[in-house]
């Protein structure tokens, strides 16, 4: 199964999970959505598309490629993930952003985590992670178990 893995990141955790997806699809490419020379989506068999998330909304660059390429992932099936430090299934958050033809042609969506690094966030964001988790230490919510399972399920989707 030939892969792309899309993502749009901030400070890097997407960017994370993305290289932790391709660890464990062979066959898979990795590339940010803020750099040119994006292949044709045509010529893979799985899209997986990733970003972070602030204050509900995922960052332009995916936003952008997804209405832009619309047609493309509903053929696909995609996989959606989300890097943030929410909790639950992120449905909510998929549904504000990502067009309906394409959140029902989405195999698997989740939120697979989020870093928060003082040393990276801005005056504000510190004080709004402060604020409303009590938290002003580094902290990493990326789990490898639930990075498995949407491998997993991606696998499983494509099989069928």
């Amino acid at each position: 199964m030939k892969t792309i893995i899309l993502y749009a990141t901030k400070y890097g955790a997407a960017a994370e999970i993305a290289q932790r997806i391709s660890s464990q699809l062979e066959g898979s490419s990795v590339y940010d959505l803020k750099q040119e020379g994006i292949p044709d989506l045509t010529e893979f068999d799985c899209v997986i598309i990733g970003s972070s998330v602030y204050a509900g909304m995922l960052r332009k660059e995916a936003k952008s490629f997804i209405l832009q390429n619309a047609g493309d992932l509903c053929e696909k099936k995609p996989g959606l993930f989300i890097s943030g430090m929410s909790e639950g299934d992120g449905a909510g958050i998929f549904k504000a952003n990502i067009p309906g033809e394409v959140l029902e042609a989405t195999k698997v969506s989740c939120i697979l985590g989020g870093v928060f690094d003082p040393k990276k966030a801005n005056f504000f964001e510190r004080l709004i992670m402060k604020a409303v988790s009590k938290q002003s230490d580094y902290m990493s919510t990326i789990s490898d178990e639930k990075i498995s399972e949407f491998v997993e399920a991606v696998k499983a989707a494509d099989s069928i």
